[in-house]
């Protein structure tokens, strides 16, 4: 019996690193598919293609790719059992073929709309979900991508930002008492709910698209444009609107960017292009006026 015991003992020592190995995600494998790598934040792993090819202006501001342009993937789970859910941005001949793609594969179509107003050339934001193996649907991802002209060649390392911030990022994260990241010269905050959201039986991570997303980029001497989407329930929709109006924000679009999830959500997308602190003033008082942590 002692000998049984032992047995089992040394059975389970040798199950616990095999198991233990099949969990997570061989990011390795989603950068050999996808030919680039990501970041992993928590269990999810985000991989980034923004538009650099795009020039993109919007009312004479020629937007920087990482302060509306950026398509993302964010996958999760395990390397046989993966999800994969995020944004692409398309010119609007890419929008079918891209999608056509994408839906052979099995991937679900969750929106198609747009999040700018009055831009040149017009864009198109789809968002996505896929479910397989993770090397399995990252290539397939990759295949839709290609039928775009979205750079899928390793992106250059960016310039490194300047050890002292600009006054401008300074007056940003003191107006709204937060530490934003800056990068390629886009100031971004991605700030988290403060409930569980749920998307079938997921809780999702704030890196799968369900975070306060708000981007700034400097335009001229003390100005800045701003742009982004908040993650709203029903609730805090039409308060938000007031405090953006108050301050001259524009709402650009509202609406959804998945199907099932839970709470409810609304995503609404705005732009200023203002008085530096101003604008930060907007978005800090339409920030007061949700659930965030």
């Amino acid at each position: 019996m002692i000998g049984g015991v032992r047995c089992l003992v040394l059975a389970g020592v040798l199950f616990v690193p095999l198991a233990a190995r099949s969990q997570g995600l061989n990011t390795s494998a989603i950068d050999q598919a996808l030919g680039r790598s990501g970041q992993k934040a928590g269990e999810v792993y985000r991989v980034g293609f923004p538009r650099t090819d795009l020039h993109v202006s919007v009312q004479g501001v020629s937007v920087k790719a990482g302060l509306a342009l950026g398509s993302w993937a964010a996958f999760s789970g395990t390397d046989e059992n993966a999800t994969v859910m995020g944004d692409l941005v398309l010119l609007d001949s890419e929008v079918n073929p891209v999608m056509e793609k994408l839906r052979s594969a099995g991937f679900e179509i969750t929106a198609v709309h747009n999040h700018l107003l009055g831009e040149t050339p017009h864009v198109m934001y789809m968002h996505y979900m896929g479910h397989g193996s993770a090397p399995q649907i990252a290539g397939s991802l990759r295949a839709a991508l290609a039928v775009s002209k979205t750079p899928l060649e390793k992106p250059a390392a960016p310039a490194p930002e300047p050890a002292t911030p600009p006054e401008w990022v300074k007056t940003v994260n003191d107006t709204i008492g937060r530490q934003g990241t800056l990068r390629g010269g886009v100031l971004s905050f991605g700030l988290a709910r403060s409930e569980a959201i749920t998307e079938g039986n997921m809780t999702l991570a704030s890196p799968q698209g369900v975070a306060e997303s708000i981007n700034f980029q400097e335009t001229e001497a003390g100005k800045v444009a701003t742009t982004g989407d908040f993650v709203l329930t029903a609730e805090e929709v039409n308060p938000v609107i007031s405090a953006l109006e108050v301050h001259h924000i524009s709402v650009t679009a509202l609406h959804s960017h998945m199907l099932t999830e839970q709470p409810r959500l609304f995503f609404m997308h705005f732009w200023a292009n203002d008085n530096t602190a101003s604008v930060a003033a907007g978005i800090k008082a339409a920030l007061s006026h949700i659930a965030i942590k």
